[in-house]
């Protein structure tokens, strides 16, 4: 279902207007101002790429988030001492339908409100009406960044790549790398075989970014000390290769005991690190 984004033209010309008068760097620009020495991941350079056009504008949709459940048989958790070369897992990489991308760190702050106290003003200025689904869609992601964070947890939503950078830089120095899953093509859920393991933290210690459903590229990130990040070579049976990342959670002692993760792996919380791999539009940052 796409949001009808009538009066998004309108927008951006403010928003371009914004943009000169205060003379700001782009989001990429400040990318490469901020971090010169480290490369934009995929999951990065799509949205920026991914760019606003009066055209799109009349269908621009909320990324829906493919639950795992849908497909039986695939390898949703799995323990970190599974995580070797040879070791086989039933694996499905989507990508999702419909993108939007980031929008500049200016305009989310000063044309767009993102809190909960401004829900009616947002749903006007995207045209959503107050009782559909995308409205509900907006609401919750907004709640799970108000939401009080979690014992352990440092958390924080990004809603432009500025503040993504500003957060993860802040958690873990300027010499950082960030990373995400790469697939080289969009398959069925298949048999796929680990081919390499690089582990990519130090410690356990690891900035998160989820991609979540708005109108614009808004990032949840957490930071604890307790996740471990990897990327992962996999070669699919129909040739398909993807270069994924793999976080494990090395401290599962507070997790609701009924969590499917334990279900599925016969563990109990607290017991062994759990691992799952990111969807293609999550980012993980990393020290180097």
């Amino acid at each position: 279902m796409g949001f009808k984004l009538l009066p998004i033209f309108t927008f951006l010309s403010l928003a371009l207007v914004a943009i000169a008068s205060h003379a700001v760097l782009a989001p990429e620009a400040y990318w490469k101002k901020v971090l010169p020495n480290t490369p934009m991941p995929k999951a990065v350079t799509e949205l920026l790429h991914n760019e606003w056009t009066e055209e799109k504008s009349t269908n621009i949709g909320v990324s829906k988030a493919v639950s795992l459940h849908e497909n039986q048989g695939v390898a949703i958790y799995f323990l970190e001492k599974d995580m070797s070369p040879g070791t086989k897992m039933n694996l499905q990489f989507r990508r999702h339908e419909t993108e939007v991308g980031f929008l500049p760190r200016p305009i989310t702050k000063s044309i767009i409100p993102f809190s909960s106290d401004k829900l009616p003003e947002i749903l006007n200025r995207f045209s959503v009406q107050p009782e559909s689904e995308e409205a509900e869609i907006i609401k919750k992601t907004i709640k799970r960044c108000e939401d009080p964070a979690f014992k352990g947890e440092d958390k924080y939503c990004a809603t432009s790549l500025e503040s993504m950078v500003d957060h993860s830089t802040s958690r873990l120095g300027k010499s950082v790398e960030a990373i995400s899953t790469e697939v080289d093509r969009q398959s069925q859920l298949q048999q796929y075989t680990i081919t390499g393991v690089v582990k990519k933290t130090a410690g356990d210690k690891a900035v998160v970014c989820h991609k979540q459903d708005y109108p614009y590229a808004v990032f949840y990130c957490h930071t604890t000390q307790t996740t471990k990040a990897y990327k992962v070579s996999l070669v699919g049976a129909d040739g398909t290769k993807a270069d994924a990342v793999a976080v494990c959670h090395t401290d599962t002692s507070e997790w609701n005991p009924k969590h499917l993760a334990f279900q599925l792996l016969k563990v109990k919380p607290g017991t062994v690190p759990i691992c799952h791999f990111l969807p293609e539009d999550h980012v993980v940052w990393v020290p180097k």
